[in-house]
């Protein structure tokens, strides 16, 4: 597994941090507003937000508060939203791409928050479309096995319609289409596997391979970008040396 690849894996695994940090149930309900908005309020004919109320879940999100920010969306509550989704683009200390998804009520905050990141932290904003040519739009699901069932969720994943696997030890992440996601994951979750993490999201073409100094400072301005309240997902195409990744994951 690339150091990208076990950087997501890591990454993942700290994401229960966000609900220590109260930052959770805001991003999963700005992520049902959003997706609400924009594909109406009927997750069996929307499913960005069929995934957002499964990850709700996941996340021990109360149904009131799905039910209210699903109303928020479609102009049904009191609050109404007043939330667009912004991508900034810049480029990490050694040259990684950087994607920056907000979702924000108010977008010169998040522009300049985001811009301060980058600046107090090493790395250089960019133009629209300097990096975003080098990701594409993938599903990515994340299983946690035993060895014994390595094999086996390999070969159902690929049976419907997986474009690639990567699998070291106890992990195996799954990429597929963003319109075969949805099948390859009910499928795996019919035959007993639990996704320790399903998503649509952006995936790297390229990597960019960092040192052991670009590599720490890489991760702490993911950390600083990814703790702003506009922020809800931070990608990089940054492949990061495994001695700074055990690092950083005995942080967890």
């Amino acid at each position: 597994m690339s150091g990208h690849s076990k950087w997501s894996t890591i990454k993942n695994k700290k994401g229960a941090l966000d609900q220590k940090r109260g930052q959770l149930f805001t991003r999963l309900t700005k992520e049902i507003v959003v997706a609400a908005k924009t594909g109406g309020g009927d997750p069996d004919m929307n499913p960005r937000l069929r995934l957002a109320i499964q990850q709700a879940r996941s996340g021990n999100m109360p149904l009131d508060n799905i039910d209210r920010a699903i109303k928020r969306a479609t102009g049904q509550g009191d609050d109404q939203a007043d939330l667009e989704e912004l991508m900034y683009e810049g480029f990490s200390p050694g040259g990684a791409a950087i994607l920056v998804m907000t979702v924000t009520d108010n977008r010169n905050r998040a522009s300049s928050e985001v811009r301060n990141a980058f600046d107090r932290n090493n790395g250089k904003m960019g133009q629209v479309g300097s990096v975003s040519y080098l990701f594409d739009l993938k599903g990515v699901i994340t299983l946690e096995l035993t060895p014994s069932q390595m094999e086996e969720a390999e070969l159902l994943a690929i049976e419907n319609g997986a474009e690639d696997t990567i699998g070291e030890e106890s992990t195996l992440e799954i990429r597929t289409s963003a319109e075969d996601f949805e099948p390859l994951r009910l499928a795996l979750e019919e035959a007993g596997f639990k996704a320790a993490s399903a998503e649509v999201t952006m995936v790297p073409t390229t990597q960019t391979t960092l040192n052991d100094k670009t590599g720490e400072q890489t991760l702490r301005l993911l950390d600083k970008l990814e703790d702003l309240d506009d922020v809800q997902k931070v990608h990089t195409n940054a492949d990061f040396p495994e001695a700074v990744l055990e690092k950083y994951g005995s942080a967890a």
